[in-house]
């Protein structure tokens, strides 16, 4: 697997925690073999989360993030603070980086409640053991390490990377759901909010998957659906679809060929479906005055047919009659508190790894908040949401 074939939001992301002038910027460096980071002897200089996607033998593609420091102080220091939290949401292995000089702090302690209490996989690496008076006993999850010299950053390497392996779990958008040599159909809408020049990312995917598994993929947009089926001489094994598209593909693909979208597709490869299935029921209830959080993992330039800020919100008016207000969040940013909204819509999570998209699933479901993605609440509001759930719950 290399560089260029790994998307950021499938690639285990390493993240580097501590406190300030603990050494996790030079530690980064160290195990990167690259200036990433800024490194200073003045406390707190970096300011928010440095991110880099890249290859890194022997882990593989990885995503690594340097954090801030946890023990930051003053109002912007809560701010970098709080940045460090909205890392800790989508990290799959934590590197917690401790001055071996001076030992674990309370605000180390801290940050390992935080490990364990997210059951995330976790190393303790005590830096600038050339200098460490005296050498501790250590436990399983604890090594010693030193940026300046380039003791033990191997040994580092080498313990993240079977991490990883242990932790890798084989997941398939959709090749489970369908046999070598199928016709599968993706109908893709060009209109004017597709990027220009490629098709999205879970299109992208699904394509790749599809043709890894020696598929036949006929792409289309929606209203060329109907002349490509009556091309074929034998049904499509499987027929996806963009959700924006579910009205009008439903009706023109004949009940005896499965379909689907790409974001019910998703929701099952990053989240718990189940529990989407049911925040779909919630539509149903929505009445004048209830505040409704639309929220996208991607930031992108809205266009004037955007799906999450004009589409949605009307087909909702329309399958609700209810007079609604909404509030829209996009990229990184996703409320804690979510006790105002009756509903939280979200995007499929292309952009997300599977760490965050369970965080947002976990955080409306801890606060008692139904959540729904697009294709099931589309799918739901143009009643064929059992249909388009046959394929992948069958």
């Amino acid at each position: 697997m290399s560089l260029n074939s790994t998307a950021s939001a499938l690639r285990p992301h390493i993240a580097f925690f501590g406190r300030r002038n603990a050494g996790k910027s030079s530690v980064v460096n160290a195990v990167t073999n690259q200036r990433i980071s800024v490194v200073s002897d003045t406390l707190g200089t970096t300011t928010d989360p440095v991110k880099k996607t890249m290859e890194l033998l022997p882990l593989g593609p990885v995503v690594i993030i340097d954090t801030p420091g946890f023990d930051d102080e003053g109002a912007l220091g809560e701010l970098r603070v709080e940045r460090t939290k909205e890392v800790l949401r989508k990290t799959d292995i934590a590197v917690l980086v401790v001055d071996g000089t001076v030992g674990l702090s309370q605000a180390d302690e801290k940050l390992l409640n935080e490990f364990v209490s997210r059951k995330l996989p976790y190393v303790i690496a005590y830096n600038k053991s050339d200098i460490m008076p005296k050498l501790p006993h250590l436990n399983e999850h604890e090594m010693l390490i030193s940026a300046l010299t380039g003791e033990g950053i191997g040994e580092l390497k080498e313990r993240l990377a079977h991490i990883i392996h242990a932790d890798t779990k084989e997941k398939q958008i959709v090749a489970d759901l369908i046999r070598q040599g199928d016709t599968v159909i993706l109908v893709i809408p060009i209109d004017e909010s597709a990027p220009k020049g490629r098709i999205i990312l879970p299109q992208q995917q699904t394509l790749r998957e599809l043709l890894d598994h020696h598929c036949s993929v006929i792409c289309c947009q929606p209203e060329e659906l109907t002349a490509t089926l009556g091309r074929l001489t034998e049904k499509p094994a499987l027929v996806i679809t963009d959700s924006q598209a579910f009205k009008k593909v439903s009706a023109d693909t004949p009940e005896d060929i499965p379909m689907t979208s790409f974001s019910i597709l998703f929701a099952r490869y990053k989240g718990d479906l189940g529990t989407l299935i049911k925040g779909a029921n919630a539509l149903k209830s929505l009445k004048d005055g209830d505040r409704v959080l639309i929220s996208e993992g991607c930031t992108h330039h809205r266009q004037c047919g955007d799906i999450g800020t004009v589409k949605l919100p009307a087909w909702i008016k329309d399958y609700s009659k209810a007079d609604i207000s909404y509030d829209f969040t996009s990229g990184g940013t996703f409320p804690d508190d979510l006790s105002a909204y009756k509903v939280v819509i979200h995007c499929g999570g292309c952009m997300l790894n599977e760490k965050e998209m369970q965080h947002r699933q976990r955080t409306a479901k801890e606060e008692e908040v139904p959540m729904v993605n697009y294709g099931v609440a589309i799918a739901a509001m143009n009643g064929i949401l059992d249909r388009a759930l046959k394929p992948v719950i069958s």
